[in-house]
């Protein structure tokens, strides 16, 4: 699975590697390196511009954590952070969503966790490993996305009447992230962003060539601080090496 990642790069740089157009100026996140579930994260995808009705890429803050638009209340979000590529096409949460709102959630990496024992003089803990492409280049997860209209909020035209989520989607682990957990986001590679972002594929068999594979290029996993352990925690400290 991805319970955790990071996302440090400024919105122009991003705009830039994805050839997305820049997010409105008032869209602020600061750059994370302890990414939560329910924080707001970016997001590629491409939809029509509201105005003209063009289609364009954009750049977008999502909030992690699928709400379905049937969804009655927004309460389970924070558990469908993760869609399985073996059933994402499948899945009453996620089918929709995979056939029409795609989006690539950029990261810098992300974070697994390994159990260690408790020895006569420590007590047992878990070890936060950094997993991260070898060559500093951005991960592209493949992402859903969806919107949620909440009924608690009358005025249509209220910003807070719509939600917009999204969930990373995961596949078995490849290389030296398969020996730290068995799951791993799914890395799109560039050249398939534009099949991946485009509303008008639909083609199941198609969608689903994409995500046979992870992108590629080898993977760098490496202990960090126990810090990351802890939410509350954020800072690029948390990339420091594990204690001995």
């Amino acid at each position: 699975m991805c319970g955790r990642y990071v996302s440090t790069r400024a919105p122009e740089d991003l705009t830039g590697l994805f050839g997305a157009v820049p997010p409105d100026p008032g869209l602020v996140l600061p750059p994370s390196w302890n990414v939560a579930p329910t924080d707001p994260v970016w997001a590629v995808l491409e939809r029509a511009d509201r105005e003209s009705g063009v289609l364009e890429r954009q750049l977008r803050p999502l909030r992690w954590g699928l709400v379905p638009s049937w969804s009655k209340s927004a309460d389970g979000g924070a558990r469908m952070i993760n869609a399985r590529v073996e059933t994402v096409g499948e899945k009453p949460a996620y089918r929709r969503a995979f056939a029409k709102r795609r989006c690539l959630l950029p990261a810098d990496g992300f974070y697994e966790w390994q159990a260690v024992a408790a020895t006569p003089t420590a007590k047992a803990y878990k070890q936060p490993y950094f997993i991260t492409p070898q060559d500093g280049s951005v991960m592209a997860m493949a992402g859903l996305y969806e919107f949620w209209r909440d009924p608690a909020v009358t005025d249509p035209d209220d910003p807070a009447a719509w939600w917009s989520t999204c969930t990373v989607i995961t596949t078995e682990a490849t290389d030296a992230a398969g020996r730290v957990h068995p799951r791993m986001p799914l890395a799109l590679a560039p050249a398939d962003y534009d099949a991946w972002l485009d509303p008008a594929q639909e083609d199941p068999g198609a969608l689903r060539a994409l995500l046979a594979t992870p992108a590629g290029g080898r993977l760098e996993v490496r202990p960090v601080t126990t810090a990351v352990n802890s939410v509350r925690n954020n800072g690029p400290e948390l990339l420091n090496p594990a204690a001995p």
